[in-house]
């Protein structure tokens, strides 16, 4: 018995040295500017910049396979750190957030039946198209919620649509790749009026199936003394580039889906646009 114990416990101690010795030879060395690169990031390992993990995005930065700004979850306080551990210049993008361009909540946009399935948009889209009567709303159900990296996407029980907090999205455009309706989109931070549907149908068809839709009627367009808004496919859009906030578009859209969907007060808006809105009747 000792004997064998003795054999045993030499074997181990041999390989047990063995290792160690290989682990030596053998060690792979790493650039250390990965390691300081690392520790610049958040360690979320949300995999929004596109890689597996931190140190995945740390490496690829290394090798010039990823831009520095590339850390959705950091932001520009990350990229500026990688930048500067860098010695380089880094060109910083201006962040975008997840916006539901949906409205059609209970009660407002009509529905087909009784949805008593799981709570998954995939499986509800699979049952003609989901609930709603109008093909393009938002089924509520959540796998948006579940793919988010930071939490940043919560049920509203009151509409039963869901609801994005504007701080704490990144940009990852995860939440638009489940989502089978094409009701969410990525809009710059600074964007502050959106039109809130995404339906293309024709007036007529959007009146009888929601009452906060699109009806392509092009007044907003029409009274928009800033030319910022188009019209295609019986849908209203707004470009942020053009867009002062003047509010005209808010005042008069009649299904009330053009919104303000950051917090700026109207006060800071120009006077001019405040006086087009005053004379509008």
């Amino acid at each position: 018995m000792l004997e064998a114990i003795l054999v045993v416990g030499g074997i181990g101690l041999v390989s047990s040295l063995g290792l160690g010795v290989a682990s030596q030879k053998f060690a792979v060395e790493t650039d250390p500017k990965i390691d300081e690169l690392e520790r610049a990031l958040p360690g979320a390992n949300c995999g929004a910049c596109g890689y597996v993990g931190c140190r995945a995005f740390a490496e690829a930065v290394i090798s010039e396979e990823a831009p520095p700004s590339g850390c959705l979850a950091g932001g520009e306080s990350v990229a500026t750190a990688i930048a500067h551990l860098l010695g380089i210049d880094v060109e910083l993008r201006e962040k975008v957030v997840a916006q539901l361009v949906c409205l059609g909540g209970e009660g407002v946009a009509q529905a087909k039946y009784k949805y008593l399935g799981i709570g998954d948009c995939q499986a509800g889209y699979l049952l003609a198209g989901g609930d709603k009567s109008c093909r393009f709303g938002c089924l509520g159900l959540g796998s948006c919620i579940r793919v988010c990296p930071v939490d940043a996407i919560s049920n509203d029980l009151s509409s039963g649509l869901v609801q994005i907090d504007r701080e704490l999205c990144i940009g990852c455009g995860k939440c638009l790749a489940v989502c089978p309706k094409s009701v969410l989109e990525l809009v710059p931070a600074s964007q502050q009026v959106k039109v809130l549907c995404h339906s293309q149908d024709k007036g007529p068809i959007v009146r009888k199936l929601c009452r906060a839709g699109c009806l392509g009627c092009g007044l907003c367009k029409k009274v928009c003394p800033e030319k910022a808004i188009t019209l295609e496919k019986f849908l209203a859009a707004i470009d942020p580039n053009i867009c002062n906030v003047c509010g005209t578009c808010v005042k008069k859209c009649p299904t009330k889906c053009i919104g303000y969907i950051s917090d700026v007060p109207p006060e800071l808006t120009s006077p001019e646009c405040q006086s087009n809105i005053s004379a509008s009747p």
